[in-house]
């Protein structure tokens, strides 16, 4: 087998060379680029969220020649002294005739064009600011609808048939809906300042057309407007919203350990729509911003209900995957009503921004109360929390200061500041360093951190991008971090280091590479030889390669993953090579993508994930463990009269079992097979 993969990387780099005269084709590289941060940081519903916020925005571009900075910044692959470069070059020069002209902006290197391009263009027409009249609403106006539908071929169990003697005795041993998955969504937009539109969504396994339920399981609704002179932004139903590092609240996915490992700041968006599928990571009411110069006045109310476990008025978990397949998840649901409001006051200058954020939540007659284990002693517990921060940033053109500094009702603090230094436009370097008290509480919180909370934190990150030559990047970092108090498997307070380097190459006339060292050192409960217990390290070491060429309208890219896990007595190894060919031919209405992965991996441990195009707004990494083979076939059709029809149709064969799953989602044999289908017509 390594001889085999000697043989295939030399093979590809000869390739590779004798198309040198062919252009790389620059196709869904953001995509990869979320797929990289979804692979550090597992956050599937933030993810998600924020693959649909751009495969909207890929779908609909903005014109180079009249994006604002505001719309750039939505683009978390852009540094500011990106977006400050490509704004100046056009105040410098006037209007772009054509995107290329992005090569001559010095800021910009050829991944973060790739990266760029499918989020812009160039309008032939006159730039013009159309006002916002009923006519312009009718006339200029996006509308977009969207059907989805999901299909396992293979029965689970939890849809077989029971005796109605064992489903009394027994409920929660069969779903309550059919096995299908299916979704429908609605938007209208005008020149990014209008928006509204609503999802409806059922998961497989929940309830449509049964005695249990009719209609959807999931509704969302939203109403968004603009730059409406001195009302900047109104938000009204389900929206997402975004202020300082995180420290108090955000919905939006968290920058960090990833490539571009000299950017982890989280910028502050504001109110933003809510037009996902992710049933708990939002809020329902209203909210606005008011802009008088330099200063932005926000002020937000919401109201919903929370899915949990309560006895009488104590709560003591929430559920917050969304599900509702089981008798018990119609007994947590919309159980607990939740009251949120607060604003945010920021002044904001070219080169220093203060901003000051207060947020308040209660339960109604519920109180908070988890279970009393040793781990979660310093959780919240009661009937409602203030959380206050300010954040701030100072910054010029080599030099940015920024972070967050909060506290919660129990006057615990929370603090997060980082320096990045770009003193050349080819190197840049971040230094960021994060308490979080182990009894501060924020519901909300969601900031740069190794822990799922901002809570019992303490690190130290050290990021550098360089480029040394030309076509070539090097990408590193370390980051240091305790945990002072117990977490969940970990009976002790703990400590770990992560590193990473990655070695870029990328040639806008030749093949691109990259190869990718991550390792990770933490520390968990373990159980010695002779039944002891005890808090211990562990390790990980993830190696990644992967090729990319192009010939004409066909794109290939081949990677290589390998992974080793170590702990006391105990190794396991894992490796899987994968295989992605797509068929983008630019006059004709089709692309067509095949990806192929056969891996091999001794346990859960070693689990590794690929990414796979899917249809549009989906996102999916699935993990492998075991071993086996995955297959999976996309196509896109644009079809007459402004419909598109979306097909995925994927496999995952095991050669190491005989059944796949587990519990209700269980399957007889060992191969699992979905189809997805999405149809959209815009108008």
């Amino acid at each position: 087998m390594n001889r085999l993969i000697v043989f295939l990387f030399i093979y590809l780099l000869i390739n590779c060379y004798q198309i040198k005269s062919q252009s790389v084709l620059s196709v869904d590289k953001w995509m990869e680029y979320v797929e990289e941060m979804a692979a550090e940081i597992e956050d599937e519903e933030r993810t998600e969220a924020l693959y649909n916020e751009l495969s909207y925005r890929s779908e609909h571009p903005s014109d180079l020649n009249r994006v604002t900075a505001e719309e750039l910044q939505t683009l978390p692959f852009l540094s500011d002294n990106q977006i400050e470069a490509i704004l100046s070059y056009r105040k410098r020069y006037g209007k772009m005739a054509t995107v290329y002209e992005l090569k001559n902006i010095e800021e910009l290197d050829f991944r973060s064009i790739e990266l760029l391009l499918p989020f812009v263009y160039i309008s032939k027409k006159t730039a013009e600011k159309r006002p916002l009249t009923v006519d312009n609403f009718v006339n200029y106006g996006n509308n977009e609808l969207q059907i989805r539908y999901d299909q396992c071929f293979q029965q689970k169990q939890g849809y077989r048939s029971q005796a109605d003697s064992l489903l009394a005795a027994f409920p929660n041993r069969q779903y309550l809906g059919e096995p299908f998955y299916h979704s429908l969504r609605y938007s209208y937009a005008f020149d990014q300042r209008l928006q509204f539109g609503m999802v409806a969504e059922k998961d497989a396994g929940e309830a449509f057309a049964n005695k249990y339920n009719k209609g959807y399981d999931f509704y969302s609704f939203h109403f968004v407007l603009k730059d409406a002179g001195w009302l900047s932004t109104l938000a009204v139903g389900d929206y997402r919203m975004s202020f300082g590092q995180g420290l108090v609240v955000s919905n939006e996915f968290t920058p960090g350990r990833n490539a571009i490992v000299a950017q982890a700041e989280r910028r502050t968006y504001g109110f933003r729509r809510h037009f996902s599928t992710n049933e708990s990571d939002f809020f329902r009411g209203i909210a606005a911003t008011a802009h008088w110069g330099n200063t932005d006045v926000s002020l937000f109310y919401s109201y919903r209900k929370l899915d949990a476990t309560a006895d009488s008025f104590s709560v003591s978990s929430i559920k917050t995957d969304g599900l509702h397949r089981l008798m018990r998840d119609w007994e947590k649901r919309a159980l607990l009503p939740m009251q949120t409001y607060g604003g945010n006051i920021r002044y904001a200058t070219p080169n220093l921004c203060f901003g000051f954020t207060a947020l308040s939540y209660s339960f109604g007659d519920y109180r908070i109360m988890p279970d009393d284990k040793p781990y979660n002693l310093f959780y919240f517990r009661g009937n409602s929390n203030l959380n206050m921060s300010l954040d701030y940033l100072l910054k010029n053109r080599f030099l940015k200061f920024y972070g967050e500094t909060a506290i919660s009702a129990n006057k615990a603090p929370a603090t997060l500041n980082a320096l990045q230094l770009t003193p050349v436009s080819y190197l840049s370097f971040l230094l960021l360093y994060r308490y979080y008290d182990v009894k501060y509480q924020a519901w909300f919180g969601n900031a740069f951190a190794q822990n799922t909370m901002v809570q019992n934190e303490q690190g130290l990150y050290l990021g550098l991008q360089f480029t040394p030559f030309a076509y070539w990047k090097v990408s590193t970092y370390a980051d240091f971090f305790r945990f002072p108090w117990l977490r969940y498997g970990v009976d002790a307070p703990s400590a770990g280091k992560e590193y990473m380097v990655q070695l870029d190459y990328t040639q806008m006339e030749n093949a691109s590479f990259y190869l990718r060292y991550k390792c990770k050192q933490r520390e968990k409960n373990q159980t010695l030889p002779g039944g002891k217990p005890s808090v211990l390290p562990y390790e990980q070491h993830r190696l990644r390669l992967q090729l990319q060429y192009g010939i004409q309208a066909l794109h290939f890219k081949t990677s290589v993953d390998g992974i080793l896990y170590n702990e006391k007595n105990k190794q396991s190894k894992g490796f899987m090579p994968a295989q992605h060919i797509g068929w983008h031919p630019e006059k004709l209405p089709f692309r067509a993508d095949l990806s192929a992965a056969y891996f091999r991996t001794d346990d859960y441990n070693t689990r590794l994930s690929t990414y796979e195009k899917s249809i549009l707004y989906a996102f999916h990494t699935p993990q492998m463990y075991g071993k086996g083979v995955r297959l999976s076939a996309t196509l896109r059709w644009d079809a007459p009269n402004r419909f598109s029809l979306f097909a995925k149709l994927s496999c995952t064969h095991y050669t190491d079992r005989s059944t796949t799953g587990t519990g209700l989602e269980e399957i007889d044999g060992n191969t699992k097979t979905d189809l997805s289908l999405l149809l959209r017509r815009k108008f």
